[in-house]
């Protein structure tokens, strides 16, 4: 049963078959207004810890665009290891639906999940990674550039999930990423070691002007993420040097470069209202394709082909 936890679930052939189904269904809903429906009669049961805004409403849409169906389940309806273990939750929901969402605190629930229910489980994000993400930026990038291969990503802040799924799909896309935290925030050695096996370079530093020098694009998230309020003190100290506003910007020396960010965005800290709303911003972008890389996967996860 393939199931959908790392961009690492896939094979490069499979990422770009994804990217490619996206597309297709982008273009397909942009023409007519609609989408072929693809997986009718077929329910993603949406499993949530944490709140949403992007991953609710995208999977949401793309099983309605797609003839499906989505079934939201709250934190306080199944306190997912709380109330039920979570494998007694992935037995029951696996005789239910079709394919699981989950939206986790811990990586290894939407393991567990996966290894219990029977059906395709997809990580909508948990405390090491974000995949869904990272394949709406690549999908993004993509759409902006028609080739990533020799691309230069700089990532600029705090070392976290949607760093990793970035990492984990660069050996795919043929892009270099360099990574600007402050000390004891880097990435997890993990992911970087991942990416570096499969052939991706990745440069970490220090040194935020160091990491966009040349860049193509600059990627930057909160500082603080669910589940880290109580570092949200020290966090705001530490990290101010590396907030992406127009300097940093213009240190790329790239009149193309683009800024990124995953949303929410703390404005004002990790990011400038000048920058998220100027020119160089594909921020909008991103959050309109995490519905359509999602049509994407799950045409992929349910066995379906897009016409």
């Amino acid at each position: 049963m393939r199931s959908f936890l790392d961009i690492t679930d896939l094979s490069k052939e499979e990422f770009w078959h994804v990217l490619t189904l996206a597309r297709t269904l982008k273009e397909e809903y942009s023409k007519w207004g609609q989408n072929a429906p693809l997986l009718r009669g077929k329910i993603l049961g949406m499993v949530f810890q944490k709140p949403s805004l992007r991953t609710r409403v995208s999977f949401d849409v793309a099983m309605l665009h797609l003839g499906g169906h989505a079934l939201y389940l709250s934190p306080n309806e199944i306190k997912l290891g709380e109330r039920e273990s979570v494998p007694d939750v992935a037995r029951v929901l696996g005789r239910y639906v079709h394919a699981i969402m989950a939206r986790v605190f811990a990586h290894e629930h939407v393991r567990q999940l996966a290894q219990h229910a029977g059906v395709p489980v997809i990580n909508g994000l948990s405390d090491y990674s974000h995949p869904c993400q990272a394949l709406a930026d690549y999908f993004t990038m993509w759409e902006r550039w028609g080739s990533l291969e020799g691309r230069t990503l700089a990532w600029v802040g705090d070392g976290n999930n949607v760093l990793h799924s970035l990492l984990h799909g660069a050996p795919h896309a043929g892009l270099r990423v360099r990574v600007a935290t402050p000390p004891g925030y880097e990435p997890d050695e993990r992911a970087v070691e991942v990416a570096r096996r499969r052939g991706a370079e990745v440069v970490l530093t220090h040194d935020p002007q160091e990491a966009v020098r040349g860049a193509d694009a600059i990627y930057t998230d909160v500082w603080a993420s669910m589940g880290q309020e109580a570092e949200r003190a020290e966090r705001l100290r530490v990290f101010p040097p590396y907030q992406v506003n127009q300097a940093l910007v213009e240190a790329t020396g790239n009149p193309d470069v683009i800024v990124m960010h995953c949303l929410p965005a703390h404005r004002g800290e990790e990011i400038t209202d000048e920058v998220a709303d100027g020119p160089h911003s594909v921020l909008w972008d991103q959050a309109e394709n995490r519905l359509h890389a999602q049509k994407g996967l799950l045409v992929w996860l349910l066995g379906e082909r897009a016409a």
